[in-house]
């Protein structure tokens, strides 16, 4: 096996693997697989699993499936929001600083077993598929999100994808351009902290703001499907840029947002 990985390296010069049910494998071969194919050239290596340990000697990013299921069950009414500040405080224990967690909203398992992200999200597709772009890791656009995919594809036939002029493809095209610039989003342990602030209101609305020197993202949500008025205390004051809308904004150490049901504000600075 290892040496048909390095074939492909060698041969057709690819960046790395993605590795299917990459916890069903023992973890020393994939460790043993690193070592030997960063012997040809450094790679990158992703595994379809969720495991701290994968990241020691073997991969550089594995799948959040936790995080998936829990806004599944958000956007579905399960359970409240207040679970992700939970859920990214395991994350920042259990994994390493260096650690690259993949966010999704969709992937080729989920899209055709168990439903198109416009089915699974609702009216909060866009403000999940924003949120995978902002919290630390990195974001995965599967085939077809930037053109509003909304049809199950077929797993082991040919399905064919419309590709259209879609509201995604601009909401895309922005995020991968503040992720980019900003470097309070970069990946890894080159990206900034993560601080969760508490809203006076509703455990659906979530705000956070993540820090590197001088590169500020402040992100507040609405998930859920109601309109709310969120008083947000702490808050670092001075002058943000809207990242959508491009219109600036000035904060008080205390700012209070009006959001309607499923709405999403995206400031910078």
């Amino acid at each position: 096996m290892i040496d048909a990985m390095k074939f492909w390296l060698k041969e057709t010069d690819i960046d790395g693997f993605r590795c299917d049910v990459a916890g069903m494998v023992p973890t020393d071969f994939w460790e043993e697989a690193r070592l030997a194919l960063d012997s040809v050239k450094k790679v990158f290596m992703l595994a379809e699993w969720e495991d701290p340990k994968l990241h020691e000697k073997a991969f550089d990013m594995t799948y959040t499936w936790d995080f998936h299921h829990l806004i599944t069950d958000i956007a579905q009414g399960n359970k409240n929001a207040s679970l992700l500040d939970t859920l990214f405080k395991k994350e920042k224990i259990s994994y390493p600083n260096d650690a690259y967690r993949m966010y999704f909203t969709s992937n080729h398992d989920e899209n055709s077993w168990n439903g198109t992200a416009y089915e699974k999200f609702g009216q909060g597709v866009k403000a999940f598929a924003v949120l995978t772009f902002v919290v630390p890791g990195m974001p995965l656009i599967y085939s077809g999100q930037e053109a509003g995919l909304n049809k199950r594809l077929k797993f082991f036939d040919k399905d064919t994808i419309e590709w259209r002029n879609d509201e995604f493809f601009d909401i895309y095209k922005t995020l991968i351009a503040l992720k980019k610039r900003n470097k309070a989003l970069w990946n890894g342990a080159y990206g900034g902290n993560m601080k969760i602030l508490k809203s006076t209101v509703d455990p659906n609305v979530i705000v956070f703001i993540r820090t590197s020197d001088s590169n500020q993202i402040l992100a507040v949500f609405n998930f859920s499907n109601k309109s709310l008025c969120a008083t947000i205390n702490d808050l670092p004051a001075g002058i943000y840029k809207n990242v959508f809308t491009k219109k600036t904004i000035r904060l008080n150490q205390q700012t209070t947002f009006n959001l309607a049901p499923w709405e999403f504000i995206l400031l910078e600075k």
